[in-house]
């Protein structure tokens, strides 16, 4: 049973991968080099980070959310930081680093497609001496986002889903991609702390080190309490305790560059689980708010709030 909303000042703490996005989309936007300038149909600048976006998310569907993290002393830095409390996340401990500059990922989007080049700067700067047993006792979960690319916390990070079990928390994990494509840093052994995982289908076969869908699915279902596989526009699909979910969606607006659609997809189920929501209704949210980011530009722009979503 998950503690009520009562024993803890925070639902959620989250580690802030913190960095901003910068969007170029285009019907071709592939760069030119030898000097050749090329325009662009437009951009965007906002804040990024899976784990921010999530964040962002979250607190818009009610959940009292902390975020840990680092930024620079820069415009970047601010901007992060102020965008993270319009939406309502605590950000009393967002450190201000005057030796950091706060990272940036360019994102090059074309059609329903794009790739990303990313300066990590402030995005990888936590460790694990700043994930103090303090800030985790203060939640009732920890989500622990973008694995491979907060690399100042992967030495220690199955010793800090360790020590969030033993404080009595739920944790979730959505690795994110690994840009090494190593897929590795023990994950296997950590599964023994995790209630809910969250990959895409992609991440789920490569995860679990399996050549084909089904039998990742078979082998991960297998390793951990609560299961949750995103699908982009075929939506997604869960396993509880031998139990399975499957939730359609309908597809995305165009337009839309599908940037923080998973994340936001995470929140809303998370939002739904840790109200104890039935599977079904947690997966409905999850592709509801999954859907929404996805049909606008940038990751928060079109995230729902909790008044738009009736089971909440």
């Amino acid at each position: 049973m998950r503690m009520s909303l009562d024993d803890k000042p925070y639902d959620i703490v989250v580690f802030g991968d913190t960095c901003v996005d910068l969007i170029l989309s285009d019907k071709d936007i592939k760069p030119q080099f030898g000097q050749a300038e090329k325009i662009v149909s437009g951009y965007e600048l906002e804040m990024g980070g899976s784990c921010c976006i999530f964040a962002a998310q979250a607190a818009k569907l009610g959940l009292s959310v902390r975020l840990l993290g680092r930024v620079g002393d820069d415009s970047y830095g601010r901007l992060i930081i102020d965008t993270l409390r319009s939406a309502g996340v605590d950000t009393e401990s967002v450190i201000v680093d005057s030796t950091l500059k706060t990272g940036i990922t360019v994102h090059l989007a074309q059609d329903d497609d794009r790739a990303m080049l990313t300066y990590p700067g402030s995005l990888n700067a936590l460790t694990a001496a700043d994930a103090t047993d303090e800030i985790l006792a203060s939640a009732r979960h920890l989500h622990y986002g973008s694995l491979y690319l907060q690399t100042g916390l992967l030495p220690r990070w199955i010793e800090i889903l360790e020590r969030a079990k033993r404080l009595g928390l739920s944790v979730s994990l959505d690795t994110n991609w690994d840009p090494q494509e190593e897929w590795d840093q023990g994950f296997l052994r950590a599964l023994n702390y995790i209630d809910v995982l969250l990959p895409n289908e992609q991440e789920a076969q490569h995860l679990s080190g399996r050549s084909d869908l089904p039998s990742a699915i078979s082998f991960l279902r297998e390793q951990v309490p609560l299961l949750v596989v995103k699908q982009a526009e075929a939506g997604a699909f869960a396993w509880l305790r031998g139990r399975r979910a499957r939730q359609a969606v309908m597809p995305a607006e165009s337009g839309g560059d599908g940037v923080g659609a998973g994340d936001s997809f995470d929140a809303g189920f998370l939002a739904g689980w840790l109200s104890d929501l039935p599977l079904e209704t947690c997966l409905a949210i999850a592709c509801q708010c999954g859907r929404a980011v996805a049909s606008g530009r940038g990751g928060l722009r079109s995230q729902l709030w909790r008044s738009d979503i009736a089971a909440l």
